[in-house]
């Protein structure tokens, strides 16, 4: 079990669209995901501040690739949730499916 450290909802958020966009863990695809997803403008540096934010809880790490020529030098990063990102995404879905079951008649 993870130590009781909570996610914010635009945390759960990349973590979520990092997941889902496995094959392509680069900041511009996951920031394009992220606006679908939220349904709203998600700007670069909220996200990089989140995903640092993330790398220092232990729940996400990076990688550098690129820097070649197709690239003009340039590196990027390449993302993937740790296993303690995912255990800590099951108890927040845990804590939060527990919370909706015992409200779900009053929003019903």
């Amino acid at each position: 079990m993870p130590q009781p450290v909570f996610l914010g909802e635009f945390e759960q958020l990349v973590l979520l669209a990092l997941l889902k966009v496995r094959s392509e863990p680069y900041a511009l695809r996951l920031r394009d995901e992220l606006n679908a997803l939220a349904g709203r403008s998600v700007s670069r540096g909220a996200l990089y501040r989140t995903l640092d934010r993330l790398e220092g809880k232990g729940f996400v790490q990076w990688d550098v690739e690129g820097g070649g020529r197709e690239r003009r030098g340039h590196v990027r990063r390449r993302f993937r949730v740790t296993k303690q990102g995912i255990a800590m995404l099951r108890a927040s879905r845990r804590t939060l499916l527990g919370l909706w079951s015992q409200v779900a008649e009053v929003l019903e």
